[in-house]
């Protein structure tokens, strides 16, 4: 068995210092004095036997005696037992790791008891559990639901016993659960079923169910008779799997519970009718003393490893001993240590029992392999796969690998578990033959240095030398990294390691204070800036903070002179978004965006680009009028300038400047805006737009029609006024459903209370928090009225009053269709006032109201007023023809709803007729698909409209007329319009994007020809005052069209220029930087001949283009071939052992020589003639500068050189210290250890031989950790 809490390196100290010293025998090996080793019992007495304590307690029982003391412990320990099948978490990669141990992690720190794991030979996971009682069963409780499958069962018993189940106060029930470890749930007291759900373990379940049958039992009124049998008798009254007692509880309708096997109780109860309940006890009475009399008992000895076999899986192997012989197997439990099973049978069949028992047992062999724990897992393979080879060969035998031990235990058939052991033999003899492994200590603050970003470093060390690096989690805070592989690799990897984490200790870290707000916009999309940034310094790393952690720390780290530029550098990229995120609001009346936002967005784009300005508009369906400008300060006033003046030209709006002191600027605008607010909403919706606080002007400019400035502008004088002499304010509280009654239709009764008194009174806006705060201001004679009419309005609408009306029940469904709209909104108008119709099928006219008096007299009066509308409502027929209607009804049936609403009437369009037979209609084609709707088609009956063109309309008489001419009016006319066929394609846009965008511009339908027809005609259906502007529309993008054609006729101008092939590299430059570099500034395209097509002249480089911008790109190439034949190339003589340290870490080093001397250094390739040679190409006076440094940095890089390599002489160990063995550490002798043949003592110093419960165990999968 296999335990993940055992000895640590520090509890092993302690353990040693605890002995008495003279018990204590340390063998020293040094070369002065060599002695025999203490044996184990010696150095590790054992603890002293049960029976010798209970002999004598007075007497030293062996060397621990003198640490007992007779103490009541308050800490009790359990052990529970969850079989493989029952495990919820099986297929583990390392036992201790993942989901499982971060469970019991959790359930430690909760419950506050101690766990320890182990894994038995069968899989099986054995749980002990040590702690106070409380929270011993609280942590048994939650081992059983989250590590033990769970299985489900029902018990009934009479609802009227479900009380004695729950208890006092629940407190039964929670004690049976976590005496049971399971879940009951007792339905309702008002669920009529009597099942109770009992969720957990089998053996648990078992329980739960044995316990609430036994109080159901006790509050029985029938007959409850309880017998004592011994327990060794039961198996015998059951029966093989419970046959026995089936038939008798069958037979005799009685209910009889027999304790479970893990219950250890001896009373077996029946419950039923007294009669048959008697008939019952008879027969298991009359059982019980025949099998006493006639059975007798013998006891062997099993191996405790075997007794799993006997029982077999579920207790079957022990039932069909039972059913086969007739004698009972009793098995000692599994936290006992005794090996005796007892056999109780009738004498004769005692043998073939006994035959059984040994069959079963010896059915099963177990061997075990010697092998290092850190080879375990290169044995099993990458997901299994060497291991799979095995137990496909072998499927019955198991194999287990055990944490920390230098050893593998197989168990099954013994021919298959031979072969197995000699298979996995032969597989650790190979790996041990060519593999090694290395520890090494690197602070664990560098660790993700090493492993790089996604792994990239740690990755490339483990290909390049085919190792395995295993990184401890963060987590741990552990120092020690373990190196696993071929030994020579092993070596290279170790060296690497340790020099990455020399040059991390030389390096800085800065902190940089970066406000949050600017983070996303640093890193920017998909991290492109930030990878901008990285790639100028390479050398620097930069940290961000978790978005989550709110944190506004940026960490540089790196050499300290990168560190120091990358700092300067992001501090004023931050100063830049700080001067570009000043923010400023332009309301502006919503019918005024599209012609702000212009055609395809062509306005705003402009605006944008020219003023350099982000600008937000609010989103189509959105209430808002505001346009959101940011940017600079000064762009953003050049910006709502050019969008306010576009919004002047376009309508009458009128702009007035008043000058009112700023000091009373705050006090006019009121709390969150609603003082000022409530004057705009007054006056139509004009805008009142104060001055920057702090800014001391006293203009405040009014935008809007020209009355409503007016009448806005006497207002705001008025409220200056007022404020100026004495303003006086006054709160008074109503509830949010009196708002609507108390401003009226129309504002009316507010108004009259504001022209009565000349107080000023603003109701909350749908956003303030305080809805039922009403605020009057202006002077206080004038407030205190208003406060006095309002407060008696509210006092009346508290008056709740209830009322009866007559309404005929034919008119009830209008009331309350559409579940009660116009119910809803009579509420909402008159207070909250409540109707009440009466339920349908009866034929009651009567309808209740409830609410305020004045609500309830307002309220009937609407009803009688919505009910002589339906009994003057009258149907009209308007007939337009079909392909028209939903041009009539607009986009979402806008136009419709506006004339519902306008003239109060119901309209009712047909269903659709597909593919109408008579429709004279020509066939045309929008955006090249069939379309039946264009053109005016001539009705072939002229006197009599088709069903499906006749619209309905119900309502008043004369309002009904009025909509039939609104809806008539929305016929849309058509008109044609001439556009060059070649251009049709263009003008309807990929997946006709182009032809969507103007219709929906427009608010027209444009029909374009169907290719094979060849017109040029475009026809365009719509309103009549939407077609010149949809027609002038058409023609000026028919205009950009043409214009683009020309444009790219002009583009198209092709030159070719001569350049030696040989310069061709050059002029691309490093990863096509030179080449993009032209083409983006002259806008060309560049074209090099193809190497592999030999029909093409290798030295033409086709330029295409603008005349003038292709002429300009050639003398750019021209300069650089001339500047490139002045170019000399060199070779200098390097030492090759120099060479690693000029190019540096991926070649930066170099790079910063060749772009600071601008030219270019080659290097010899591995087998060349001559490694030293180095060749230098650029300007000679350049190339002469850059052999004069490198020769530098070779005297330099030399002398560390050679001293290196004269350190190494001198610290290379001699010859007899090389074959020295290793210090052996504390030796004992006959240790349980040296059973296999090692005489290896455990690595204390290993967190796999001594792994500790509670920290995470390092993984074995992955170098940086387990998957987040």
């Amino acid at each position: 068995m296999s335990s993940v809490a055992v000895l640590t390196q520090e509890s092993f100290a302690e353990h040693r210092s605890g002995l008495v010293p003279q018990q204590i025998k340390v063998a020293t090996l040094n070369s002065e004095e060599e002695s025999d080793p203490p044996t184990y019992k010696d150095a590790f007495p054992p603890l002293p036997e049960k029976a010798a304590c209970l002999e004598s307690a007075q007497e030293p029982a062996g060397a621990w005696s003198n640490k007992i003391r007779p103490i009541k412990a308050s800490v009790i320990t359990q052990v529970f037992h969850v079989p493989l099948e029952e495990r919820r978490y099986k297929d583990m990669n390392q036992f201790g790791e993942g989901e499982q141990a971060k469970i019991c992690l959790e359930i430690m720190q909760r419950t506050g008891a101690h766990l320890e794991l182990s894994l038995a030979k069968d899989q099986g996971l054995s749980i002990m559990v040590s702690g106070k009682l409380d929270a011993v069963m609280k942590a048994r409780k939650d081992i059983v639901a989250r590590l033990q499958t769970q299985a489900s069962a029902t018990v009934a018993i009479p609802k009227e016993h479900h009380r004695f189940v729950i208890g006092k106060n629940g407190e039964k029930l929670q004690d049976l659960e976590l005496k049971t470890a399971t879940k009951i749930q007792i339905p309702r007291p008002d669920d009529p079923s009597n099942q109770i759900k009992i969720t957990g373990t089998k053996e648990g379940i078992e329980k739960a169910r044995h316990e609430v049958l036994l109080i159901s039992a006790e509050q029985d009124k029938r007959a409850v008779e309880r017998l004592e049998v011994e327990k060794a008798f039961h198996p015998f009254i059951a029966g093989p799997y419970n046959r026995l007692v089936g038939e008798i509880m069958q037979e005799t309708g009685t209910r009889i519970n027999i304790p479970p096997p893990s219950v250890n109780r001896t009373e077996i109860v029946f419950t039923g009718e007294k009669e048959q309940l008697a008939q019952a006890v008879a027969r298991i009475k009359k059982i019980y003393e025949e099998k006493k009399k006639k059975t007798t008992t013998i006891a062997v000895e099993v191996k405790k490893s075997q007794h799993k076999y006997v029982i077999g899986p579920k207790g079957n192997s022990l039932q069909e001993i039972l059913e086969r012989t007739g004698v009972s197997v009793e098995i000692p439990p599994s936290d006992s240590v005794s090996e005796t099973v007892i056999l109780r049978g009738e004498p004769e069949k005692l043998g073939q029992a006994l035959t059984e028992v040994y069959a079963k047992a010896n059915s099963f062999t177990v061997s075990s392999v010697t092998a290092p724990s850190w080879l375990h897992r290169f044995i099993i393979g990458k997901k299994g796969q060497n291991l799979a080879k095995i137990t496909q060969q072998m499927p019955k035998v198991h194999i287990e690998f055990t944490e920390g031990e230098d050893k593998i235990t197989l168990e099954g058939p013994t021919e298959d578990v031979n072969m197995a052991q000699e298979q996995i033999e032969g597989m650790v003899k190979d790996l041990i033959n060519r593999m090694d492994y290395v520890e090494i200590n690197i602070d664990h603050k560098f660790h993700r240095h090493l492993i790089g970003k996604s792994g990239a470093n740690i990755n490339r060390i483990k290909d390049q030398y085919k190792v395995s690096v295993r990184i401890p989690p963060d987590s741990e805070k552990s120092n020690l990294i373990r190196i696993e592989g071929d030994p020579q690799g092993v070596q290279q990897a170790k060296r690497e390691l340790l020099e990455l984490a020399s040059r991390m200790e030389n390096e800085r870290t800065k902190d940089l204070i970066i406000e949050q707000r600017f983070h996303r916009t640093i890193i920017g999309q998909k991290g492109e800036r930030i990878r901008e940034i990285r790639d100028k310094f390479p050398e620097v790393i930069i940290n961000f903070p978790d978005p989550a952690q709110k944190s506004d720390i940026v960490q540089l780290r790196g050499p300290k002179n990168e560190v120091e530029k990358c700092t300067k550098y992001m501090q004023k990229m931050v100063a830049d978004l700080v001067e570009n995120s000043y923010s400023i609001s332009v309301p502006i009346f919503k019918q005024f965006h599209k012609n702000i936002i212009g055609k395809g967005g062509a306005n705003i784009k402009k605006i944008r680009e020219e003023s350099n300005t982000k600008i937000d508009l609010p989103a189509e369906n959105s209430n808002s009028e505001t346009i959101v400008i940011t940017g600079k300060r000064a762009n953003c006033e050049a910006a709502r300038s050019r969008i306010l003046s576009i919004q002047k030209d376009l309508a009458n709006i009128a702009e007035v400047e008043v000058s009112i002191p700023a000091k009373l600027h705050n006090s006019l605008i009121g709390t969150k805006g609603r003082l000022i607010r409530s004057i705009m909403e007054e006056c139509g919706g004009v805008h009142i737009h104060f001055p920057v606080e702090g800014s001391g002007s006293d203009t405040v400019v009014i935008r809007g029609p020209s009355s409503d400035v007016e009448k806005a502008k006497k207002q705001l004088l008025h409220l200056a006024e007022e404020k100026q002499t004495k303003s006086f304010t006054v709160d008074i509280r109503a509830k949010p459903e009196y708002h609507k009654f108390l401003i009226g239709k129309g504002g009316g009764k507010i108004r009259k209370v504001r022209d009565s008194t000349g107080a000023r009174i603003i109701f909350p806006a749908p956003e303030d928090k305080d809805q039922d705060l009403i605020t009057i201001v202006g002077k206080e004679d004038a407030v205190r009225e208003a406060q006095k009419e309002l407060e008696a309005l509210i006092q009346n609408l508290d008056n709740v009053v209830e009322d009866h009306m007559l309404v005929d029940p034919r008119h009830h469904r209008h009331f309350v269709i559409r579940r009660g709209q116009v119910l809803r909104e009579i509420a909402e108008e008159y207070g909250g006032v409540m109707v009440s119709f009466p339920r349908s099928g009866t034929q009651s006219d009567r309808v209740t109201l409830k609410g305020a008096k004045d609500c309830v007299e307002a309220a009937k009066k609407r009803i009688q007023e919505i009910i002589e509308d339906l009994e003057a409502q009258v149907t009209v027929e308007c007939a337009i023809p079909q392909k028209f209607h939903r041009s009539v009804m607009g986009p979402k049936g806008s136009r419709i709803q506006q004339i519902t609403r306008d003239f109060n009437v119901q309209i009712k369009f047909p269903d659709r007729e597909e593919n109408p037979v008579h429709s004279l209609e020509p066939i045309v084609q929008e955006n090249g698909d069939d379309a039946g709707d264009g053109r005016e088609a001539k009705e072939a009956e002229p006197g009599s409209p088709r069903r499906c063109d006749i619209i309905v309309i119900s309502g008043r008489k004369e309002k009904c007329e009025a909509a039939k001419e609104a809806l008539e009016a929305l016929v849309p006319v058509t008109i044609e319009v001439e556009v060059p066929f070649d251009l049709h394609r263009y003008v309807i846009g990929q997946k006709g994007s182009g032809i969507r965008k103007m219709m929906d511009e427009f608010e027209v339908n444009i029909h374009v020809p169907a290719p094979e027809l060849q017109s040029d005609v475009i026809a365009i259906t719509g309103l009549a005052a939407n077609l010149d502007r949809a027609k002038a529309g058409l023609l000026e993008r028919v205009r950009e069209l043409q214009a683009e054609q020309e444009d790219r006729a002009l583009r198209s101008f092709k030159l070719s220029v001569t350049v030696d092939p040989k310069y061709h590299p050059k002029i691309i430059g490093r990863k096509g930087a030179v080449i993009t570099q032209i083409r983006l500034e002259h806008d060309v395209n560049i074209q090099f001949p193809d190497k592999d097509d030999g029909s093409q002249p290798q030295d033409q480089i086709t330029i295409t283009g603008y005349e003038k911008n292709t002429e300009a790109a050639r003398d750019a190439i021209l300069r650089i071939v001339g500047e490139l034949e002045q170019m000399v190339s060199e070779d200098v003589s390097l030492d090759h052992r120099v060479h690693a340290r000029i190019i540096g870490a991926r070649g930066k080093a170099i790079r910063k020589i060749m772009d600071e001397f601008k030219v270019d250094i080659r290097f010899p390739q591995s087998g060349a003639p001559d490694p030293n040679c180095v060749t230098v190409t650029g300007l000679p006076e350049n190339v002469e500068e850059a052999i004069d440094h490198v020769l530098n940095l070779e005297e330099e890089y030399l002398a560390d050189v050679v001293d290196s390599e004269a350190l190494q002489v001198y610290a290379r160990p001699p010859a007899h210290e090389e074959s020295k063995a290793p210090s052996r550490g504390f030796v004992v002798r006959d240790a349980p250890w040296a059973a296999s043949g090692s005489d290896k003592a455990p690595d204390m110093s290993s967190s796999e031989e001594f792994p500790s419960f509670g920290a995470q165990v390092a993984p074995k999968t992955l170098p940086w950790g387990p998957k987040r």
